[in-house]
């Protein structure tokens, strides 16, 4: 029996994914033989521990709750659009923490970045150097293909995993024009190819190819990787460029403001514990700034931890919160900063 929603925005990990009702006809898929998520647990969806902590004191609104499940239950890829420091990020490792998907596999867009570089990362010239080393008899063996290439982010969430994996592509709108048109093809189909691997099927139907993350291996066979639970997709934006209609409406979409009020002081008290007099006071100047330019909310939880150090003075404190909390941009009427 499905329950919604399966994501509920609570901090404890539970087993909702397995809640999941069978996905739409048009957004099933089938890949090979099925994959077990790796490292299930509470602590592992993000490597580092400031990431760990994030997915740990992340509160989600009621419409970000809402319209994750949205995409769980419909296998569609979450644009998630807000100015910096309104949580985008933090949201995927949230989501996969609580859900246990796993290491959160992540996708750091540049202007460089093409969608090769997210499928799969190949070294034609290090393979060349092994022939010619095992040509030497430096080496027991000829060097193999699957030796020289490794699945990246994208082409990793892609195998058929039992459960779905969590896959962040940061700051989208920083990547070439094209990248979104791109992506169109490969997250309606839930699949793709490695035409190094499919050229060399007929002599090697089946290779064993490494995965983001780890040197850990799967079998590949005929060089094309088919997904059965589509992953949980994260795109983040800035906000800085519009995308194609065609990209748009293959996505869920949900925009992200600066938390206020109720909702702010709850994530100060994840952070950093029940709030003090002077905390709460540094969170009502922090929001009465909201009309003069763009804060971000890291910008709070810096002011209240730092000005908590014991043996800063009053003066010295305010005078700490004011230079902490700047504008990161500024309206045109306003000539405080």
């Amino acid at each position: 029996m499905s329950l919604w929603p399966v994501y509920t925005g609570g901090s404890e990990p539970h087993d909702g994914i397995a809640n999941l009702p069978a996905p739409p006809p048009w957004r099933d898929f089938d890949g090979g033989p099925e994959l077990d998520t790796p490292a299930e647990d509470d602590d592992t969806s993000a490597a580092s521990p400031d990431r760990r902590h994030r997915a740990r004191t992340y509160r989600a609104t009621d419409r970000a709750v809402q319209l994750v499940n949205a995409a769980l239950y419909l296998r569609r890829p979450l644009l998630v659009t807000g100015p910096p420091g309104s949580g985008k990020s933090s949201l995927a490792y949230a989501v996969a923490r609580e859900l246990k998907l796993g290491p959160v596999l992540r996708w750091n867009i540049t202007s460089r970045t093409t969608l090769h570089d997210g499928l799969y990362q190949y070294d034609p010239l290090s393979r060349l150097y092994d022939a010619g080393r095992a040509a030497a008899r430096e080496l027991p063996a000829d060097s193999e293909l699957q030796d020289h290439l490794r699945l990246g982010p994208l082409g990793t969430s892609l195998l058929p995993y039992r459960r779905p994996r969590a896959l962040l592509i940061d700051e989208i709108d920083k990547g070439d024009l094209d990248l979104p048109n791109d992506l169109l093809n490969i997250l309606e189909e839930g699949e793709y190819e490695i035409p190094e691997l499919v050229r060399a099927a007929r002599h090697t139907p089946a290779a064993e190819v490494m995965i983001a993350g780890t040197d850990d291996r799967v079998t590949v066979s005929r060089g094309r990787v088919r997904c059965r639970a589509f992953p949980f997709v994260v795109l983040t934006s800035n906000g800085e460029r519009e995308f194609p209609p065609a990209f748009l409406r293959r996505c869920v979409r949900l925009e992200l403001h600066q938390p206020r009020d109720a909702h702010l002081e709850s994530i100060v008290r994840a952070h950093l514990g029940e709030p003090d007099a002077y905390a709460r006071d540094l969170i009502t100047r922090f929001l009465s700034r909201g009309t003069g330019g763009e804060l971000a909310t890291d910008q709070l939880l810096n002011a209240i931890y730092l000005t908590g150090v014991a043996g800063i003075d009053t003066a010295s404190r305010d005078d700490l919160a004011e230079q902490l909390m700047p504008y990161l941009s500024r309206t045109r009427d306003d000539d405080e900063f």
